[in-house]
């Protein structure tokens, strides 16, 4: 089978989509189908020269929207060569361009919308949502209505799609998503990342991976350690990820405030063997988000037998406290408090049973496996090869 992946990127600094676009095309790979992308990008930039699938570059897209009119002709040259088109997200250029060019030449797509109508953006930007409904009858409410599929990855980000637009109409399927398993060599990689960050050598870690972003509820997390910290004076917090929306010097000055400056770290975007060592290291992982569709980096944690501290806006919350792989709270500073000072109360023994519970969902309902498998099925469902 060939697969066809439309995005605005591939750059991994905006977040989970890519990640699992690429870690699901490589697996994809490996069981002898063809994945390519075209994507919006500067073909001269090192993350399409450097990337592992073929990327079809032919980029950059203006303003935000992303705009290219070489899109749609790409798309109306090439599109018959594969066996399924797959359109990763909204609100930009690449999927309304996939939805003309594929209903004029009768030819199937898939969308995964990757939380973009979780209506928590209703609410906090409301303006941003006018300006949404001004062009959703025209745009994206089409590309969703005339789509093979819908896909989400979660039963919560397909209740919570619904709840955005009145006018909605979507062929909706939940399916399988996750990601690899970690490197085996954990110990080798912990001991890698200590190199580069000595002063965390002899340190409990409670980690934060992603990025640094308004919805993801950083300020939550340093708020909640700065009041539980004084009780643990071993345990630091360490937030890996690159800034997105100048959050980076309003969380500086929120360590400052409560007192714990040098106890909160900042690494950038971390990847590949420094990742792995971070998820290795730590002995929880900590995501208080107002709005997470799926989180590749959960199910990275869960890999690693990482207990998981996240707040009930992370979509798959459900699923891993049935599992008992971590815990869950709300999306506020206490609520964070608590979840802090309850991971902090338990005793080794059930810190323990939680890790194991941890790699087990991850083997059973996250896996890159499953996530290839589901999309298989999808295409031999709509009749492709």
């Amino acid at each position: 089978m060939k697969l066809l992946h439309v995005l605005p990127t591939v750059d991994p600094r905006r977040g989970g989509p890519m990640e699992g676009v690429l870690q699901r095309g490589l697996r994809l790979r490996e069981m002898g189908h063809e994945v390519d992308i075209v994507a919006l990008d500067d073909p001269s930039m090192p993350h399409v020269r450097e990337h592992p699938l073929t990327v079809h570059a032919i980029g950059p897209g203006h303003g935000k929207y992303g705009f290219h009119r070489g899109l749609s002709g790409w798309l109306r040259q090439h599109a018959r060569r594969y066996d399924l088109t797959v359109v990763n997200g909204l609100w930009q250029y690449h999927s309304l361009a996939t939805w003309h060019t594929h209903r004029a030449m009768g030819l199937p797509y898939v969308v995964f919308t990757h939380g973009m109508l979780d209506p928590w953006f209703k609410h906090t930007y409301p303006l941003k949502h006018l300006k949404k409904w001004l062009y959703w009858p025209w745009g994206d409410y089409r590309v969703l209505r005339d789509a093979a599929a819908v896909l989400f990855t979660s039963e919560e980000e397909r209740r919570l799609a619904r709840e955005s637009f009145w006018l909605y109409a979507a062929r909706e399927q939940v399916v399988a998503y996750g990601t690899r398993p970690p490197p085996e060599d954990g110990p080798r990689l912990a001991q890698r990342f200590l190199e580069t960050y000595p002063e965390l050598r002899g340190k409990r870690l409670l980690l934060f991976l992603g990025r640094l972003h308004e919805k993801k509820g950083c300020d939550l997390l340093v708020e909640a350690f700065g009041e539980e910290a004084p009780r643990h004076p071993g345990l630091h917090l360490v937030f890996a990820g690159p800034d997105d929306g100048g959050q980076l010097d309003r969380l500086k000055l929120l360590a400052r405030r409560h007192s714990v400056a040098h106890r909160v770290h900042f690494t950038g975007m971390l990847s590949g063997e420094a990742k792995w060592g971070a998820l290795h290291l730590a002995e929880a992982f900590a995501l208080p988000s107002h709005q997470e569709n799926f989180g590749i980096a959960v199910a990275e944690a869960l890999a690693c037998g990482l207990p998981v501290l996240i707040s009930d806006k992370v979509n798959i919350w459900r699923e891993i406290q049935a599992a008992g792989a971590g815990l869950v709270n709300t999306d506020s500073a206490e609520g964070m408090r608590r979840l802090l000072a309850h991971w902090l109360a338990l005793d080794a023994d059930q810190r323990h049973a939680m890790s194991q519970a941890a790699r087990a969902l991850f083997r059973r309902q996250f896996s890159v496996d499953a996530m290839a498998q589901s999309l298989i099925d999808v295409a031999h469902a709509l009749g492709r090869p």
